[in-house]
């Protein structure tokens, strides 16, 4: 049987405590046989947050891990070509969804980078498809990622860049649904508000025209159907993007109308933040410096 974390086991825990870790422990277990494990997926992730300490569970729990990485290079066979139904997409869903839980956890979130864990999503943030078992998957997968640099580390940054995080969430940037597009978006703002993320996207003129030209192409079709929590992220990405030189002088030809010009104001009217932030980024740009050399010819 697998251990318990401490916090679990204790004597002074409550009766509906002790059922809860009684059920929760036996799911645990279910997820390691192949006939109850997807129910097990099902109940863990519908009811993972009131589990307490269900991410130490998971990942300490002898086979448990290995289990769910099971199911997810299951449906790899499926991606290409695309040829998955919603029941298949929903249960590796599941299982992303309590990998999440262990991206979160402080105990495990470290235990579960050092792993490379994070490797095994990125299949399905390449994929193009744009039904919806394809889009749930892409989704779950950005939640997985989004979980892992919610809390502020360089280490996580460094991994993420040295693995090639960036161009996937690019691409779902390009392709995504408005959601998918938002938790990439938001991805790549964390990235960005990294100083190690900010270097490595300004290190060179092709990674930041590839950024600038999502974003750019992002604002183009907000300004025909606004979406303000998308908006949001997208102007902190190009406010962090002034903070370097280099970048700052060239947004300066390149940033896209839309930002500049009032059509965004009814958008932002209730969201005094990104209001704050756009006057910032345009002050910003206005009193930049002459355009260093390999960025003047840029354009998004």
């Amino acid at each position: 049987m697998a251990n318990l974390p401490p916090s679990l086991a204790s004597p002074g825990a409550s009766s509906s405590n002790n059922r809860r870790l009684s059920t929760a422990e036996q799911l645990v277990l279910d997820i390691c046989d192949p006939n109850l494990r997807e129910n097990a997926l099902l109940e863990l992730s519908k009811r993972r947050e009131i589990f307490q300490d269900l991410a130490p569970l998971l990942w300490h729990s002898f086979g448990t891990i290995a289990a769910l990485t099971q199911e997810i290079t299951s449906v790899y066979r499926l991606l290409t070509p695309p040829n998955m139904t919603s029941a298949q997409s929903n249960r590796v869903c599941n299982a992303l969804a309590l990998l999440q839980c262990v991206a979160s956890h402080p105990e495990t979130r470290m235990l579960f980078l050092n792993a490379q864990m994070p490797l095994y999503l990125y299949a399905f943030l390449n994929t193009s498809s744009k039904s919806k078992p394809f889009e749930y998957l892409r989704l779950t997968s950005l939640g997985v990622i989004g979980a892992l640099v919610k809390v502020d580390d360089t280490e996580v940054i460094k991994f993420l860049l040295k693995t090639e995080i960036v161009p996937l969430c690019l691409r779902t940037m390009e392709m995504g649904s408005e959601l998918s597009k938002t938790v990439a978006t938001f991805i790549v703002q964390k990235v960005l508000l990294d100083d190690v993320g900010l270097e490595y996207m300004c290190a060179t003129a092709e990674r930041f025209f590839a950024l600038g030209r999502v974003l750019g192409n992002m604002v183009t079709s907000l300004a025909e159907g606004p979406s303000p929590r998308l908006l949001k992220h997208i102007i902190r990405c190009y406010l962090r993007l002034t903070d370097n030189q280099k970048a700052c002088e060239a947004l300066r030809n390149c940033l896209p109308d839309p930002l500049r010009d009032p059509s965004f104001s009814s958008c932002l009217c209730d969201d005094p933040s990104a209001r704050q932030w756009l006057q910032q980024l345009i002050h910003n740009i206005r009193v930049g410096h002459p355009a260093p050399r390999g960025f003047e010819q840029m354009r998004v």
